[in-house]
């Protein structure tokens, strides 16, 4: 799963598979040895958990960088590798 940012001890990564059952753009975050799915769209938490704190930051730079993410997302679905993104500053 390509990291595409990481900031504050928290990792999100992009991935997708034609066989697997997510159709709704999201990023997958890891923080401490828990994880997370976050839609791109609203940020909404989709599955898993991290610390309240955590999230809210994610969703912070879900909604500074959502064009960067979904134009990711769509080199994901070709098969192609995610770019890298800034991280929350």
């Amino acid at each position: 799963m390509p990291t595409i940012s990481m900031f504050y001890g928290i990792i999100v990564s992009m991935f997708f598979e034609i066989n697997d059952k997510h159709h709704l753009p999201h990023v997958h975050v890891r923080y401490q040895g828990m994880k997370a799915s976050l839609a791109i769209q609203d940020g909404e938490l989709l599955a898993g958990e991290i610390p309240i704190r955590q999230l809210r930051m994610v969703q912070v730079w879900i909604d500074l960088h959502r064009d960067e993410l979904l134009a990711d997302w769509e080199l994901a679905m070709a098969g192609e590798t995610p770019f890298r993104i800034d991280p929350l500053k």
